[in-house]
């Protein structure tokens, strides 16, 4: 069994100091630093009694300096230069045996680029994916390792213990090397992307089609999270759609300007997936839906512009429970679908199963549907795609319907649902034996006599056209 390493954490941020009180509160001894003296001391009169287990230092190359081999040093700095700088200036001071964690929103392809670099000069890197916001770090996150197992092995009891537990199992695990577990979390919050735009779809529906008040439609929320649907963000929508905000007595929703922000990792999502052939459709949209957001003023000016008419739509609770529903199966089987592909082009053998086991707790995408996630993969999986294990090929017959409704009635009445439409033309697609790509590929061959494959032919064929 490795040797448990003497735990280093730089960076004393929201996330930093949350992830530093959880290690604390496990019963671990910790050193910690941060770039300005005053957040270090601020956190030792935050830790309370858990300071007796806790070590302060002016910087990062003292703390690195002061600590027993083997050393274990986590960076919760902001991703780019800052995790590169500390890189520097630890691998001056750190010996062979040691590990670098990079605990960040990274992207993946900086975390491989690091392994190299770290690993040439003796040392251990280790990208690691942490979800579930600042409560999850400090009462317990998932946890998606990816980089050496033998320094994973150094940490690992740290990591089981701070983890969230679901059945009494951390949802933490080592899935694979260099970049794997960043970019397990990159896929995980674009499939966050995903599910929350598909509720503000359904919110929107029931807001602005039907005149449903915030407050009504969080209480639907709310009984939605007790069957199907049941997941962190349904739970959190239906709390937030039922406050109010206290300075104005209006539903708290109605002062929050309606200008989504996003750090990235959807938009790597979805350029990761491009760059590999795949489309994650409800992803790109839910991602697009954001950028329109950011356009507020252009959005004020052109409703009058375009004055657009925007009608009733009347539709049944159960049609949009069973439409979120199949939007969320097609966001986690597009989610998936990225996952397996980076998997065989990496050559990282991700291990699917385990990875949905992981995000059951602790993390913004935890729902009921994990479970069933983790069985598909452990069982017959036709064509290696989640929505045709038997269980969620049933889930998507008695469901897809309501979602056409809901998608048909938006649409007819004028209500953008950009990520439902999306995820409706993917799964539509991939049930439909024969498409239009036939007029594709001969477009293709006559403008520019690129060749197509005959039916029970061979490629390379041209049409009439070119006789």
């Amino acid at each position: 069994m490795a040797q448990i390493a003497t735990l280093g954490l730089y960076g004393l941020g929201t996330m930093g100091s949350a992830l530093a009180l959880n290690i604390l509160d496990n019963g671990f001894g910790l050193h910690v630093a941060n770039r300005t003296e005053t957040v270090t001391s601020a956190f030792r009169a935050e830790a309370g009694a858990l300071a007796a287990r806790l070590t302060t230092h002016a910087s990062l190359a003292d703390m690195a300096r002061a600590m027993a081999a083997p050393r274990a040093i986590i960076l919760m700095v902001p991703a780019g230069a800052p995790v590169d700088d500390a890189i520097e200036e630890l691998s001056a001071i750190l010996e062979p045996g040691d590990a670098i964690i990079d605990a960040g929103n990274t992207d993946f392809h900086d975390t491989r680029r690091r392994t190299a670099l770290v690993e040439g000069r003796g040392l251990t890197f280790i990208g690691m994916g942490v979800s579930g916001g600042e409560e999850g770090a400090r009462n317990g996150p998932s946890i998606m390792v990816g980089g050496t197992r033998a320094a994973f092995e150094g940490i690992k009891p740290v990591i089981d213990s701070i983890a969230a537990k679901f059945d009494g199992s951390p949802c933490a695990d080592h899935l694979g090397p260099d970049g794997a577990g960043h970019f397990v979390k990159t896929v995980h919050n674009g499939i966050e992307y995903a599910d929350m735009q598909m509720l503000a779809e359904a919110y929107g529906l029931m807001r602005y089609g039907q005149g449903m008040a915030p407050a009504e439609i969080g209480a639907r929320f709310e009984a939605w999270d007790k069957g199907v649907l049941k997941s962190y963000l349904v739970e959190i929508t239906g709390k937030v759609l039922q406050a109010v905000d206290g300075e104005t007595g209006k539903p708290a929703v109605d002062v929050i300007l309606d200008r989504a922000g996003q750090k990235g990792t959807g938009r790597w999502t979805v350029i990761e997936a491009l760059k590999m052939g795949q489309s994650a459709s409800a992803i790109e949209a839910a991602v697009g839906a954001r950028s329109w957001s950011s356009e507020k003023t252009s959005r004020v000016a052109g409703e009058p512009i375009l004055s657009l008419p925007r009608e009733a739509v009347d539709l049944p609770a159960s049609d949009y429970e069973s439409a979120l529903l199949a939007g969320r199966i097609i966001a986690y089987a597009q989610g998936f679908r990225i996952l397996a592909t980076a998997s065989a082009d990496y050559d990282w053998g991700l291990d699917f199963a385990r990875i949905a086991e992981i995000w059951r707790a602790g993390c913004i995408i935890r729902s009921a549907l994990l479970d069933d996630i983790s069985a598909a993969f452990r069982g017959d999986l036709p064509e290696g795609q989640l929505i045709f294990a038997p269980s969620f090929a049933g889930m998507l017959r008695d469901a897809v319907p309501a979602l056409r409704r809901v998608v048909a009635a938006a649409v007819g009445a004028g209500h953008p649902v950009p990520a439902l439409s999306a995820g409706l033309a993917w799964v539509e697609t991939m049930g439909q034996g024969r498409g239009t790509t036939d007029l594709i590929q001969a477009q293709r061959d006559f403008f520019g006599m690129h060749g197509f494959e005959r039916i029970g032919g061979e490629a390379g064929s041209h049409g009439p056209w070119w006789d």
